[in-house]
C-alpha cells in the first residue's frame, strides 16, 4: 500500500496557537491506520493513496474551489478512480485519490469532543478513506452505514473504543 504524506506547514510560520495541533499530526500512524483500513476493505495493496496536511487558510480555499462552501473544514476526499470496497478473493486495484487534513479544525473538534488530537486525526483519516470508497452520510441510512464502520475500523485499529464522531 502506498501512502504518500505532504505537510504543508514550515513549523516556523504555524501560529503559535496551531503548533499542537500540527505536532499531533503523526506520519507513521495515520499509514498505519491508512494500511489497516484499506486491508479491511480488501482494497489492493498497490493501491496509492496521499495524505495532504494543511492550515486552515489553505483547507477554506479548498473548501470553496470544491464543494462551493466557506470556511475551513476538517477533511476534504478527492477520489480518483472511483474505487469501491474489493472482496478477498478480488481486491480493488487504482489509485484511491487524496484526503486533506487540517490540524487547527481537528483541534478544535477533538476538544469540543473531549479526546486527544491524535484520535480525531485517526478519525477523519479513516473518514476521509471511507468517502473515497464511495461512502456518503448525507442521508441518514447511509450515515447510519458509514459511520457504524468507522467506529468498527477505527476500534480494531486502535484496539480500544473509537472516538466519539464530531460531526451530525
Amino acid at each position: 500500500m502506498a501512502v504518500e504524506f505532504d505537510l504543508h506547514a514550515d513549523p516556523e510560520e504555524v501560529p503559535a496557537a496551531d503548533r499542537a495541533a500540527w505536532a499531533a499530526v503523526d506520519a507513521e500512524l495515520l499509514g498505519r491506520l491508512a494500511e489497516h483500513v484499506l486491508g479491511r476493505l480488501h482494497v489492493h495493496p498497490d493501491a496509492e493513496l496521499s495524505i495532504a496536511v494543511v492550515g486552515e487558510e489553505e483547507m477554506a480555499r479548498l473548501h470553496v474551489e470544491w464543494m462551493d462552501l466557506p470556511g475551513a473544514t476538517d477533511v476534504l476526499s478527492f477520489p480518483m478512480d472511483e474505487l469501491r470496497p474489493g472482496t478477498a478473493e478480488r481486491p480493488a486495484e487504482g489509485t484511491l485519490g487524496d484526503i486533506v487534513l487540517c490540524p487547527p479544525v481537528a483541534r478544535r473538534q477533538a476538544e469540543a469532543a473531549g479526546h486527544s488530537v491524535a484520535d480525531e486525526l485517526c478519525l477523519l483519516t479513516t473518514h476521509g478513506i471511507l468517502h473515497l470508497l464511495g461512502h456518503d452520510h448525507a442521508e441518514p441510512d447511509e450515515r447510519r452505514v458509514m459511520f457504524a464502520l468507522q467506529r468498527d475500523l477505527l476500534t480494531d485499529f486502535l484496539g480500544r473504543p473509537a472516538p466519539v464522531e464530531t460531526m451530525e
